[in-house]
Parts: structure tokens; C-alpha cells; sequence
């Protein structure tokens, strides 16, 4: 009799287990359907500092300015992705003038190199939006060695050319983001740290999501 009741107990045990592992594969494969899926709709700014030592962090925030200022005059007439993409890619050279211009002017002797291509980032929250780890198109901007922290925001649609104040997303931004991903993508990129999810009886599974 005990040796049936363990026996029930392993089926019970392993049949909950394949349930949970189904479960969890099925949420990991909607949340990188859904990765992708915002991916393929936004362009993403990225500003990579020499070093993370003061100095080269306080550089690359006047990069940042500079850039940004640059580009938000370019592509405020851009009307979708594409079209985003071409102005950057024919304005590159400018785009590194620019960053080498305040270089220089800071006294410091780094090189920059810009392109437009996929970056892998991280889990990224940016006001109250989180982005999902995966890769993403961005114009990417490296200054020196490219060692230390970097900065990073939306470029398409816009959500970091409003204003001078970066780290805030205004009403316009919010718009244009809630027009360009489907209702579904928006919720989740809305829903702050949604996609931090945590297995508080499986945490070895974490590695998996992270």
C-alpha cells in the first residue's frame, strides 16, 4: 500500500513538474515572439563612453546632447522606420563630425565611430517603459575604447528628441509609441519590469529568462 502511495505521489509529482516546464516554455516563447516583434518596429540611440572614469561619462552626455540635437531636427518629418534609417545612414559622416567636434572641444584625442546596425541589449526601462533583452537596430555611437556605461533611448518613434530632458517621456512620445506597436506590445513595453519574471520555486530557471 505505502509503495502505491509513493508511486502516486511520483506521477502527481512529475505530472505538475511537465505542466509548470510546458508553462514556462510557452511564456519564454510569447515573450521573445513579442521581442522581436517590437523590434522590428522601433530604432533604438546608442552612446557607448570610453571608460566609465567621470570625466568620459560626463563626455558622453555631451555626445548624447550634441547628437541628439542634431537628429532631432533631421528626423522630425521621419514618418516611419525606413525612412528614419535612410537619414541616418546618409548623414553618418555628420553624425561623427558632430561627436568629434565636442570631443575636440572638451581637449580630449578619442576617435568615434558610428553605424546603424543590430545591437544586443539588455532588459532596459526608460521612463515608465521596459524594453526586453534582445537585439534591436540603433544607431550606435562609440566613443575611444567604448568600455564604459552606456546611454540609450528610442529613436523611432521618437522618444528622445522632445526636449532636453532625457530621462523623461513626454505625452507626444507616448503617443507615438502606442501608434507604432500593436495594442498587446504596448501593454507589456508599458507595464514596467514586466519582463522580469522570477521563479520563486524553480530559481535556476531564472538564467533562462534573464
Amino acid at each position: 500500500m505505502k509503495r502505491n502511495r509513493k508511486k502516486l505521489v511520483c506521477y502527481i509529482l512529475a505530472g505538475a513538474a511537465f505542466s509548470l516546464l510546458m508553462l514556462l516554455g510557452g511564456q519564454y516563447g510569447r515573450r521573445l515572439y513579442l521581442q522581436k516583434s517590437i523590434a522590428d518596429k522601433v530604432l533604438r540611440f546608442h552612446v557607448l563612453a570610453n571608460s566609465n572614469a567621470a570625466e568620459d561619462q560626463e563626455l558622453k552626455l555631451k555626445v548624447r546632447d550634441a547628437v541628439g540635437a542634431q537628429m532631432g531636427e533631421l528626423l522630425a518629418d521621419a514618418g516611419n522606420r525606413a525612412e528614419c534609417e535612410q537619414i541616418v545612414e546618409r548623414e553618418m559622416d555628420a553624425i561623427v563630425e558632430t561627436a568629434e567636434d565636442v570631443i575636440r572641444a572638451e581637449g580630449y584625442p578619442y576617435g568615434v565611430q558610428a553605424v546603424l546596425g543590430e545591437v544586443a541589449f539588455p532588459v532596459k526601462t526608460y521612463g515608465n517603459y521596459t524594453f526586453p533583452a534582445g537585439d534591436y537596430e540603433a544607431l550606435e555611437v562609440v566613443i575611444g575604447e567604448g568600455a564604459g556605461r552606456n546611454w540609450w533611448c528610442v529613436m523611432y518613434p521618437n522618444m528622445c528628441f522632445s526636449g532636453s530632458v532625457y530621462e523623461v517621456v513626454d505625452e507626444n512620445s507616448e503617443e507615438a509609441l502606442r501608434e507604432v506597436l500593436s495594442p498587446e506590445e504596448y501593454e507589456q513595453v508599458f507595464s514596467s519590469g514586466n519582463y522580469e519574471v522570477q521563479f520563486k520555486y524553480l530559481p535556476f530557471l531564472n538564467e533562462l529568462v534573464e
